[in-house]
């Protein structure tokens, strides 16, 4: 485990004004790798409450870890804005799309079981879905079916904004997607669909007997360590967490979203977790490791799940349920009040969480990587975060708007 910089933020900001003040450069990094020492984490901090300034963050948690050497876990604003209550490190929150990560690994482990073939259609295992017989489980992971978006549907986005506490189930959802025809011969090109994992969430039920919370909860959660994150049935959230503020209301209000339900994320995104679970899942995602030297995956299949092929977008690849942004390997993901990024840059070992507690994006952009971005500038200059504007993510598109980009 790395040190971990205490710092008040208001003696960081002093401690950097003295720097600055007496022409003191950060120290540099020894070649190849990152470094953090008391003036960078200064920087840091001061870079993260600038953003949250600019773009009116309520809370950010940061942990950025180099393997046995430095760490930088910090917290920043509040948790709740009603009661003033700050954000802290250890606290739950919805993690979103990270949640891929997830399910496609219980995908893979039934891979290295022998019970899934990657290249096979998902019709061999699944009945129902449309074109199914030249769809593959690989295409579904890479985000290469085809198959139309569900959370894209004005008449479901319209019900979402209705009522945000509803439970959907699996097949409702893929009901919606199927109403529509596909965007594409399969395999023809790269597009995000939430679709394709919740039909890998259904896979993973059926072909290992378990409900999917059941089967990440033994087979992924517990193995790795991860005793703070959980899929959840309802629209619970374990305590202590953070709230999370969206303005995806009937009237544009800015709302406090933690109790809506994310049964409409599910296997796609509906995880919760925290910062530390998070810095120990990441460096086990990207190695196909667990902590315990153990493999989380076979390292054939690992080296499949890492082959990145191109999306499109300059500075993004995706793998299976994994993506890589500028050297960065693993995931992000937003929905209604909460955004997270959870990755590592192999070459330098280090791993970089971020969670905000809203998506209330505006001119700034996605907010995540709006301090992702400060933070890369400053620790890693040749890996800068970077998110094409027309892959950024959103929680959810306005019903009245043309559907949003591809969103990973």
């Amino acid at each position: 485990m790395g040190r971990y910089r205490t710092l008040t933020v208001a003696a960081a900001a002093s401690l950097l004004l003295t720097a600055l003040c007496a022409g003191q450069a950060p120290a540099a990094a020894p070649p190849g790798r990152v470094g953090i020492d008391d003036v960078i984490a200064e920087e840091l901090d001061d870079a993260i409450t600038g953003a949250m300034r600019e773009a009116g963050i309520p809370g950010v948690g940061v942990g950025l870890w180099i393997d046995g050497d430095d760490a930088y876990v910090r917290a920043f604003g509040t948790s709740d804005k009603t009661t003033g209550t700050p954000i802290k490190t250890d606290m739950h929150t919805r993690v979103g799309s990270v949640t891929k990560t997830f399910t496609i690994t219980g995908v893979l482990q039934l891979v290295d079981d022998g019970k899934v073939r990657l290249d096979a259609p998902i019709s061999t295992y699944l009945n129902g879905v449309p074109g199914g017989d030249r769809i593959t489980v690989r295409q579904l992971g890479e985000m290469r079916s085809g198959l139309y978006d569900y959370t894209e549907d004005p008449r479901w986005l319209a019900a979402f904004k209705a009522d945000p506490y509803r439970a959907w189930t699996p097949q409702q959802l893929l009901d919606i997607a199927f109403r529509h025809p596909a965007n594409f011969t399969p395999g023809a090109r790269w597009e995000y669909s939430n679709t394709n994992t919740v039909l890998l969430g259904l896979l993973v039920e059926k072909i290992s007997g378990q409900p999917l919370h059941t089967y990440l909860q033994r087979h992924v959660f517990a193995p790795a360590g991860m005793h703070a994150t959980s899929l959840p049935t309802g629209a619970e959230i374990t305590s202590p967490y953070v709230h999370g503020y969206t303005n995806f209301t009937p009237d544009g209000a800015t709302v406090d979203a933690a109790g809506w339900n994310p049964s409409w994320g599910w296997a796609a995104g509906a995880t919760i977790s925290t910062i530390d679970d998070l810095h120990t899942w990441v460096p086990t995602l990207v190695r196909g490791q667990l902590p315990d030297g153990d493999r989380l995956l076979a390292p054939d299949t690992q080296a499949q799940r890492l082959r990145m092929l191109p999306t499109g977008h300059p500075g993004l690849g995706y793998g299976l349920g994994i993506a890589d942004f500028n050297g960065w390997i693993g995931h992000n993901g937003e929905l209604p009040g909460y955004e997270t990024i959870a990755v590592r840059l192999p070459q330098d070992r280090a791993t970089l969480v971020i969670v905000v507690n809203s998506d209330v994006d505006g001119k700034f952009g996605n907010l995540s990587s709006l301090i992702a971005s400060r933070i890369t500038k400053i620790v890693t200059p040749k890996h800068v975060w970077s998110l094409p504007k027309e892959a950024q993510p959103n929680a959810l598109p306005e019903p009245s708007a043309p559907p949003a980009s591809p969103k990973p």
